[in-house]
């Protein structure tokens, strides 16, 4: 088990000024099977009311409108996280994790991959764990990506990431999704923070003896206990940490984020 405390910022800001801004925010990470998350705050700006809820998924959402003018909008969360990947409490499988999303439906490029890894889980024992197979198909991506930021964007497929070879996190957990639901594993995108400094994180979960077990391909490394999850699904549609709508006039946006997760001493 590691204590990790968490601070994680986004904020956006606008070109001119806009009106009736309604956001749905995933931001916080909730307490689940292998986390518990304690002495939790949260600081929007502007400083507005807002409704919390939790969705299908478990995911903690936040939800808020902000009619008056604004150029800038933006979130603190900070807490702490008590991670322990050795002793994941088992949760029920849901079956929608066994089938295509609408970012991972498979084409050409991730058949052709999905037939590698299928070729070197054969030269496995027949009675391999699903973590197993799931680490051949990791290895497999990893070795297929160029990690290049700005080389996609979140609307992305799999099939079009792995066609240009390039792309950032949340394209390898993409293909490594399409590719393992196409070996016949249940897999579900989780969206969280990394033990360090720097940005959001993204990596894979697949199901195995009631409980769900991470790998990292952009990695290429079996989740541990550095690893916070805020939000899981079928892709990164699910599991969006800030959407919104708003009025102004010709509006560009520009976002800027910031992710820390540091270990204190239990």
């Amino acid at each position: 088990m590691r204590k990790l405390e968490f601070d994680y910022e986004m904020r956006l800001t606008f070109s001119s000024p806009v009106t009736e801004h309604r956001f749905q925010l995933r931001c916080v990470p909730a307490t689940g099977p292998r986390q518990q998350i304690v002495d939790t705050q949260v600081v929007l700006e502007p400083d507005v009311p807002v409704e919390t809820s939790v969705d299908s998924f478990d995911s903690i959402v936040i939800t808020g409108y902000i009619p008056q003018e604004h150029t800038t909008f933006g979130y603190r969360v900070t807490g702490l996280a008590f991670v322990d990947t050795d002793h994941v409490k088992s949760e029920p499988l849901k079956p929608l994790y066994r089938f295509d999303s609408s970012l991972t439906v498979p084409g050409p490029e991730i058949t052709a991959l999905s037939s590698r890894c299928a070729a070197r889980i054969a030269r496995l024992a027949p009675d391999v764990a699903p973590h197993a197979r799931a680490a051949e198909v990791m290895d497999e991506v990893f070795h297929a990506f160029t990690y290049a930021p700005g080389s996609t964007t979140v609307r992305t497929t799999a099939e079009q990431a792995l066609a240009q070879g390039s792309g950032v996190c949340q394209d390898y957990a993409h293909v490594m999704l399409a590719a393992c639901r196409h070996l016949g594993l249940s897999a579900r995108y989780i969206a969280g923070l990394l033990n360090g400094e720097g940005a959001t994180h993204a990596w894979v979960e697949v199901y195995e003896d009631g409980r769900w077990i991470g790998l990292d391909p952009t990695h290429d490394r079996m989740v541990d206990d550095g690893y916070i999850t805020i939000a899981h699904g079928r892709d990164y549609r699910d599991c969006m940490l800030d959407i919104g709508t708003f009025s102004g006039n010709h509006v560009e946006q520009s976002q800027w984020v910031n992710a820390s997760v540091h270990e204190q001493r239990l």
